[in-house]
């Protein structure tokens, strides 16, 4: 571990893109300003081994537990995405078949 000794409004580099800068000294509590680039995940390690936690947790999910999930989709949703297009419209006339629809088929009584 490299320990490092900066005072108030000095700032630590690390590689080109982070500064660490020390904000406030107040006792023994230390206030640290970070910048870094958006895709750079900068979390209190408490909070980093909760999400690292969860993710192991959420990786290890038993069997039942997904064959649960099942039953919240029927299986005709989980079929490719020509399978769940909509159906289609029927050609002009209204006639799944093209052309004009019979009386039958309008439910004429005749």
């Amino acid at each position: 571990m490299l320990v490092l000794s900066r005072q108030k409004n000095e700032t630590i580099m690390i590689g080109d893109d982070v500064e660490i800068t020390i904000v406030d000294i107040k006792g023994d509590k230390v206030r640290v300003g970070i910048s870094a680039p958006k895709n750079i995940a900068v979390h209190r390690k408490e909070v980093y081994l909760a999400i690292k936690e969860e993710n192991i947790r959420a990786a290890q999910a038993a069997a039942a537990d997904l064959a649960a999930l099942g039953d919240l989709f029927p299986v005709g949703l989980a079929q490719t995405p020509a399978a769940r297009a909509p159906a289609a419209k029927p050609p002009a006339g209204g006639h799944p078949a093209g052309g004009s629809a019979s009386s039958a088929d309008r439910g004429d009584k005749r």
